[in-house]
């Protein structure tokens, strides 16, 4: 985006202003944050995990990169990479990116057979599995020499994070590293300016977000640009309104249901949205909330951690969180995903990398990450005083909320398949002609599923 915004509007520039902030704050080489983050490890700080019946130095002296997005979970866990070097000896690099650019560049890269990144972040199972790039990992959580099961205590993960890697021989390709669900945010000061309450039905949503829109402020602000990775509120939308992104094999967002939920996502956008928001990614989206340029978004309950924090949000006190509106008399279905994290298959410190994930995902680090607002995949974490702090109780309360409505099923249809990438990208492709008008939402999906169905043939 064109830093420039000399002769543009204010609310422009608010939303050029939330984007720098977000990936100022979160998009720096982990070499240079390290180097600030690094604190003196003692044997006290540490006992957590040498309690555990676990040889944490047995690949002392290994290097392994750590690549992802520009995300909660890596901003939470790079300020305690230090703490694992001192544990293990092993040294730590991280490259993370905008998540548009790390989601494109990073199949191009392990397509090339790559040996890093050693651990990514990761969300097309499906194809990575299918293609070899994702390590099997259930040799090495047998192996007693790199994880003390009882000391891991795979109870305490929530039971759909815990079951959303197995993969349908039984086999585990990767770690979940955050539970999230679609949440709705409102500022309340703006709702109460106009006597409305936080709407429960989208017809409500519509029309609050209509009543919300002037000439600097937007209704509603939500990630809506033509790439898979976009398609993450616009989903729950859609399975409110009764849709399925796939159903025996084949894609069917061209159903009615479907085009629906679409029909009522692209016109709140078009009619109450931002300018410019067919180009937005969640950066933008949350960027605008926060900011006060935006009255309601809808997206990650990621997004409370930085909402409710003052030194980065204006609404941080105004900010309201709900539970995922309906559809006449069907169920709220929020969106839901676990990001996950694997280990490269041609990694050559295989070893290092799966003590890096057990370390990043045990019981004693979530407990931290999750004092910094992040929704880790630990029961024991989300009960935690410093998870409620960090991250609030309210928005906690419509996390779960969300999550318990949600359907990891309807998720997992895509995310599993081998062409979800396709799948998804024409999804976003057709929500943008929808969008911009050109076509209605009916033949804009049907042209995407026609498509993404005659790929699942090829």
């Amino acid at each position: 985006m064109n830093d420039d915004t000399k002769g543009k509007s204010p609310y422009l520039s608010r939303r050029a202003f939330g984007r720098t902030a977000l990936l100022t704050g979160a998009a720096i080489a982990a070499p240079a944050i390290l180097g600030r983050a690094a604190f003196a490890q003692s044997a006290d700080a540490l006992k957590d995990y040498t309690s555990a019946n676990i040889d944490w130095k047995r690949e002392a002296g290994a290097e392994i990169m750590v690549g992802g997005a520009t995300h909660p979970w890596s901003n939470a866990v790079t300020p305690f990479i230090p703490q694992f070097t001192a544990l293990t000896g092993i040294k730590v690099t991280t490259d993370f990116r905008s998540e548009t650019e790390f989601l494109t560049a990073l199949p191009i890269k392990l397509a090339s057979g790559s040996t890093t990144p050693d651990v990514f972040m990761y969300l097309a199972y499906g194809q990575g599995i299918t293609a070899g790039w994702l390590e099997p990992l259930n040799a090495y959580y047998g192996n007693k020499d790199l994880v003390d099961l009882a000391w891991y205590d795979e109870q305490d993960v929530l039971k759909p994070a815990r079951e959303y890697p197995l993969w349908r021989d039984g086999e585990r390709y990767a770690f979940p590293i955050t539970a999230e669900a679609q949440t709705l945010y409102v500022n309340k000061a703006m709702l109460d300016q106009k006597g409305l309450a936080t709407p429960k039905t989208f017809d409500e949503m519509l029309k609050v977000a209509r009543a919300l829109k002037t000439s600097t402020t937007a209704g509603i602000a939500m990630r809506a640009k033509a790439a898979g990775n976009a398609t993450f509120p616009l989903t729950g939308f859609l399975y409110s309104y009764g849709g399925e992104l796939m159903k025996d094999g084949r894609v069917v967002y061209d159903s009615p249901e479907a085009v629906a939920g679409i029909e009522m996502f692209t016109t709140m956008l078009r009619e109450a949205g931002p300018i410019g928001v067919s180009n937005y990614d969640w950066y933008e989206a949350l960027g605008d909330f926060m900011q006060g340029a935006a009255a309601m978004t809808s997206d990650t309950s990621n997004f409370a951690t930085d909402i409710s924090n003052p030194t980065k949000s204006k609404v941080s006190a105004q900010a309201q969180f709900a539970g995922m509106p309906t559809a006449g008399d069907k169920p709220s279905r929020p969106n839901m995903s676990c990001w996950q994290a694997a280990v490269n298959a041609k990694s050559r410190n295989k070893n290092a990398a799966f003590l890096f994930m057990i370390w990043a995902t045990s019981k004693a680090t979530s407990l931290q990450t999750s004092a910094r607002g992040l929704a880790t995949t630990r029961a024991s974490a989300w009960e935690s005083d410093g998870f409620k702090k960090a991250f609030g109780p309210q928005a906690a309360e419509a996390a779960v909320l969300n999550l318990k409505n949600a359907d990891a099923d309807l998720a997992k249809r895509v995310r599993f398949h081998p062409q979800s990438p396709q799948i998804l990208n024409e999804l976003a492709v057709g929500v943008s002609l929808a969008l911009s008008g050109s076509e209605s939402a009916a033949s804009a999906m049907k042209k995407a599923a026609a498509k993404a169905n005659a790929a699942l043939r090829t």
